[in-house]
């Protein structure tokens, strides 16, 4: 038994020895396999090293790859490839699966956060080759892996890339390094646990995201788009082509984009940061002409999902020091009213700031005193997106007790305006919910009839005359029939188109809007507010009221299957005047055309002529004004009444094919 023992023991040693020996002969071959691969021809190429189908040797590729690639010499290894190039390639990788953990845990983050700080302390080593594009590579490649993932974004602060973007965003570099910047640094500061090293650049980032949001597009034009196309940065119109070639127009639109998004990615960095610290509040709030023109910054057609400036504006109104500082600026006031008053997608954002200051018994006066007047068009709204109830809660925040205000006069503009809205929304409510059927239907026949005689009053060029039987006709109808009170106040806003009285057009049109269902849905009225802005100047309202007057016309226009073009299948077409509305309005509301009128005066007609009843128009008679919707005269095809599409030979105007993209993404 003890040999039988003894026997086994030594059995299994030597299978033991065996084994390891076999072990090491296998290690030993694979690291001959390595290091045949790295001499091969292609070895360090990162697009080569990325393809290897052996996990274990692609990693190994790949983390000598960026541990190596931040301290080139060159702009190009032995193996032929440039930094710029294998930079570009990971920011491609980054886009393609920015929640791949593979290339980030290898130290992709690292090398990029390394690339940008050897950029900005090594200018020599930048102008060097292609190593321009290096920088802008880098940081995109940082806000790719960090868009989503929040453990890429801790990866990307233990590797010092704060810093250098902040510089960045500074404008170390050129504006299209600061747009890679500004994404990077909005995507590090959402994110829980690595807001708090965001943060500690508080002091420095804030004032520069605000210079940048409110000087980019000056920037840009000045230094890209104003210069002929041999004069700008080749690296900058070969990032834009991605490594093509685009033409200037092209150039031009696609700086006009990146414009865009540089501001927009600037605000959603300081969202971020005024959303988590109110701390910040005081030091966004401190530029007075950042605050100023803060509403007016919008994401434009080529951002339309970002709420840009209005955002900001609404989270600077959850703190006391910020709604100090917004109700302290009459333009930001200003701004929001008309916002509010418009069709953009974010106007119950603008609402929401106004009510928030109206709450505040410390901001309250000032704040009524500069937007009742405004607001009071608005109390008639009963949703508007996901805000329920939004006009009672108007009417609440400005008819507050008189102790509230008491010692406070407000202007006479403002005292008129809460004193009609008193007497619609408390005193006649009660009167009426005290009054019988019977009355309540004599004086709705009775307000009716006066509407059809302003009908015929303006058909005959008696303007005044059929103001006065409208404004008749309103105090008469019921409050309870809001379609027949929104053909009238559509109705006053055509005659004061008339008398060329734009502001008091905004009024009546905006009131027309705010009762229909859903609000804003009323053809008419848009297309008249859209005049009335045209007359003031205010080309992005005008343009958003065309915008959302040709969604609801060519959405009823295909839906009537009862007209002959119809029926034989022809695509619905805008009225020409709309369509030459369009045309001018997206000339004057592109990003840079404010720049670039400052710098040459735009010469020609820049009146709109409104639509009349021998050209294109918009006539003004009782089919206009019937109750049923189906019958309206606006959405009616062959009627006397309604905007009529051009048939005296002319052809519509000339809209590029870019515009056309950008208005159907619209609608």
């Amino acid at each position: 038994m003890e040999l039988n023992t003894s026997s086994s023991s030594r059995h299994s040693i030597n299978s033991k020895a065996k084994a390891k020996a076999m072990a090491k002969i296998v290690e030993e071959e694979e690291e001959e396999e390595a290091e045949d691969f790295f001499s091969s021809s292609d070895c360090g190429c990162f697009l080569c090293a990325i393809k290897q189908p052996d996990a274990r040797l692609r990693r190994a590729s790949l983390a000598d790859f960026f541990r190596e690639l931040p301290y080139c010499d060159d702009d190009g290894g032995s193996n032929g490839q440039s930094c710029a190039a294998a930079v570009a390639a990971v920011w491609r990788a980054a886009m393609a699966a920015p929640d791949d953990p593979e290339l980030p845990s290898l130290g992709a983050i690292r090398c990029m956060s390394l690339l940008l700080a050897r950029a900005l302390a090594d200018a020599a080593w930048r102008r060097r080759g292609d190593n321009a594009r290096v920088p802008y590579y880098a940081a995109h490649a940082i806000g790719s892996y960090t868009i989503r993932s929040a453990a890429h974004a801790e990866l990307a602060v233990a590797a010092g890339a704060v810093r250098p973007l902040v510089a960045l965003l500074g404008g170390a570099m050129t504006w299209v390094e600061q747009r890679a910047a500004a994404r990077a640094l909005g995507h590090l500061s959402s994110y829980d646990a690595t807001f708090p090293a965001v943060a500690r650049h508080a002091a420095e980032a804030v004032p520069l995201a605000a210079r940048a949001a409110s000087t980019c597009v000056a920037d840009v034009y000045a230094t890209f788009v104003a210069l002929p196309p041999s004069r700008r940065p080749r690296y900058q119109r070969e990032l834009m082509a991605c490594g093509g070639g685009l033409g200037a127009d092209a150039e031009d639109r696609k700086a006009e984009e990146w414009a865009s998004q540089l501001q927009c990615w600037s605000l959603y960095f300081l969202s971020c940061l005024a959303s988590r610290d109110v701390s910040s509040h005081a030091m966004i709030c401190q530029d007075a002409v950042f605050l100023r023109d803060l509403s007016r910054m919008w994401g434009g057609l080529a951002n339309g999902d970002s709420p840009a400036g209005v955002g900001l504006l609404r989270l600077l109104c959850r703190s006391p020091v910020g709604r100090a500082a917004v109700a302290a600026c009459r333009d930001a006031l200003a701004s929001l009213c008309d916002l509010a008053r418009s069709s953009d997608d974010w106007q119950y954002m603008a609402v929401d700031c106004l009510l928030l200051l109206l709450d505040d018994r410390d901001t309250w006066h000032a704040v009524a005193d500069a937007t009742a007047a405004c607001l009071v068009d608005l109390v008639e709204i009963r949703q508007l997106g996901p805000r329920r109830r939004l006009g009672d809660a108007i009417a609440s925040a400005l008819l507050v007790d008189d102790d509230h205000v008491r010692g406070r006069e407000l202007g006479a503009e403002a005292e008129k305006a809460i004193g009609s809205l008193r007497e619609l929304k408390l005193e006649r409510k009660e009167r009426e919910e005290a009054m019988l059927r019977d009355e309540l239907i004599k004086r709705e026949i009775l307000a009716k009839d006066k509407k059809r005689q302003g009908n015929d009053s303006f058909l005959n060029g008696d303007v005044g005359k059929a103001i006065d039987l409208y404004t008749e006709a309103l105090e008469l109808c019921p409050l309870s029939r809001r379609r027949e009170r929104l053909v009238l106040h559509s109705n006053l806003a055509q005659c004061r188109l008339a008398r060329h009285d734009a502001d008091a057009a905004v009024g009546d049109a905006t009131r027309a809007l705010a009762l229909a269902r859903p609000a804003n849905a009323h053809a008419r009225s848009l297309w008249r507010r859209a005049q009335a802005y045209d007359m003031k100047g205010m080309a992005r309202e005008s343009l958003l009221d065309c915008l959302a007057f040709a969604g609801t016309w060519l959405d009823r226009r295909r839906q009537n299957k009862h007209t002959t073009r119809a029926a034989r299948g022809a695509c619905p077409k805008l009225p020409y005047c709309v369509a030459r509305m369009i045309s001018k309005q997206m000339s004057m509301t592109g990003l840079f055309a404010g720049v670039a009128m400052s710098c040459d005066k735009v010469g020609g007609d820049d009146c709109m002529p409104r639509c009349s009843e021998d050209g294109d128009g918009d006539d003004e008679d009782d089919e206009d004004d019937r109750d049923d919707d189906e019958s309206e005269g606006e959405f009616a095809g062959n009627s006397a009444a309604g905007l009529k599409i051009c048939t005296s030979g002319r052809e519509p105007p000339i809209i590029t094919e870019d515009a056309w993209r950008r208005l159907a993404r619209m609608i």
